[in-house]
């Protein structure tokens, strides 16, 4: 009877452990590289097919008013898994990374015993390689659009553990080669946006974006099917997002809302009842850290500037922000512009308005930018097109969000907006101040001529001051003005 009382109770404690272990909460981020919120169809898209993730919103959540905080692969991705500003990483700059002591929210979930796997674009230096116990890098793992091993690494990991899964697509970053999706939409049907051209090229190129949109689409439907499969999908979490805009003019490397904001859709069969239903409320890419820890009932330190957000998920209808912060620093050319936004306005200060701004290299090699170029030399640019050729540039922009969703008028000349500016003005002012951010003199210069696509400068390899390098920047955790 000892013997078997001791087999019960070794029985029943093995069993609750993993049940406590299953009833923990997966969580699952999909990560787009280059894709604007305005790109899946549950966004109001009509031209790009994304059936998946459009089911995924109709039963979970959609925000409308996310925005990230760089519009720039590697500082936005830093910023999301550390939860900290650009110039707080200490990687403001495109391809520069955080120092070693940098901690990631993917370590403190590993270090609570969840089981972490990478697969995909990986972009975000050594640091945040201890928040991973298995990577799946490079194309060679990943197929050509980074998806390939999302199934395998749910299938490879240990069952007695809850998972956290990043989940980073190369889709849709350029260049856009032949694959299975291609063709899944046509150039003659589609209809680009009216800040780029109307003509074939455009089409064309924007046709290609789709079908690799789609497939990233795909991908996150099989990966539903293997957690339906597993029976892990009523307790797990799944976040679709972007790293920053579209490749295109107007949209990457930009401040505005074509650059900045993301599609943020929230799924979680268990956590959210009320399904279907979208939150205005603004929200940073910094608040992702916290919100996920809270989540997972982890404690984090003073590092992460970032707010949770996890009461949205009950109700999304509530103020959550008052402000939303965001900087462009070098991506290909030197720049430096910091944006404050807040429900009515956003403003934007640009310390370098003698730089045009073209977008990134990739763009401006792209048959869209070709199509503006020649718009240009016949005279026929719209004023919304000719605004990446536009020099000087205004130091200072204000858009009325009630009147110009868009922000297509910059009202910060108007006397009636006077107030308004000046009280943006200050906000970012003491935000920057607050948390280290600074605008160096010797800030890297651009690593290739402008409007002219791959061809180097006589500065290309060369690193200029990073802002916030010299305020010790990486040491402030002051979260600033929320």
């Amino acid at each position: 009877m000892k013997q078997l009382f001791i087999l019960i109770s070794l029985y029943l404690f093995f069993y609750s452990a993993v049940h406590a272990q299953k009833e923990k909460l997966n969580i699952l981020v999909f990560i787009a590289d280059d894709v604007s919120s305005d790109d899946l169809g549950c966004y109001g898209n009509t031209q790009v097919k994304t059936p998946n993730i459009d089911q995924l919103a109709k039963d979970g959540l959609k925000f409308d008013n996310f925005y990230l905080t760089a519009s720039s692969c590697s500082p936005s991705r830093n910023s999301i898994i550390t939860g900290r500003y650009p110039h707080n990483t200490g990687a403001a700059e495109l391809h520069t990374t955080p120092p070693l002591d940098m901690i990631s929210f993917p370590e403190l979930l590993r270090k609570k015993n969840y089981y972490s796997v990478l697969a995909g674009k990986f972009h975000m230096g050594p640091y945040a390689k201890r928040g991973f116990d298995k990577l799946y890098e490079g194309h060679k793992n990943n197929g050509d659009g980074g998806e390939e091993s999302w199934v395998a690494s749910l299938q490879d990991r240990p069952k007695n553990k809850p998972f956290f899964m990043w989940y980073a697509s190369y889709d849709a970053h350029r260049e856009w080669g032949p694959n299975k999706f291609s063709g899944a939409h046509r150039p003659d049907e589609m209809e680009p946006p009216f800040y780029l051209s109307n003509g074939p090229g455009t089409k064309s190129d924007l046709a290609k974006y789709y079908d690799e949109i789609k497939r990233f689409d795909f991908y996150i439907g099989e990966v539903v099917k293997e957690l339906k499969a597993q029976k892990e999908l009523d307790n797990t979490l799944i976040i679709i997002m972007s790293d920053n805009g579209r490749p295109f003019p107007h949209s990457k490397t930009r401040v505005n809302d074509r650059g900045m904001k993301t599609p943020f859709v929230m799924y979680w069969r268990k956590g959210i009842k009320n399904k279907g239903l979208t939150s205005k409320s603004l929200v940073s890419a910094v608040d992702i850290a916290p919100t996920l820890l809270t989540l997972a009932g982890i404690n984090y330190p003073d590092q992460f500037q970032g707010h949770s957000f996890h009461k949205l998920i009950a109700n999304p209808d509530q103020t959550f922000r008052n402000y939303i912060f965001a900087e462009h620093n070098w991506h290909d050319y030197e720049a430096h512009e910091r944006m404050v936004r807040n429900k009515d306005y956003m403003y934007i200060l640009n310390s370098r308005p003698m730089k045009p701004q073209n977008g990134p290299a990739d763009a401006v090699g792209s048959p869209s930018f070709k199509e503006l170029e020649t718009l240009k030399d016949k005279g026929e640019l719209s004023a919304i097109q000719a605004d990446v050729f536009l020099v000087p540039r205004p130091h200072e922009e204000l858009f009325d969000y009630k009147r110009d969703p868009l922000q297509l008028l910059n009202v910060a000349s108007v006397p009636e907006y006077g107030e308004p500016l000046k009280d943006l003005r200050k906000v970012l002012k003491e935000w920057m101040i607050e948390t280290g951010d600074n605008i160096p003199e010797n800030l890297t210069k651009d690593w290739y001529l402008k409007e002219a696509g791959l061809i180097k400068t006589e500065f290309h390899n060369i690193r200029g001051e990073m802002p916030g390098e010299k305020l010790n920047a990486t040491k402030n955790n002051v979260k600033g003005i929320f």
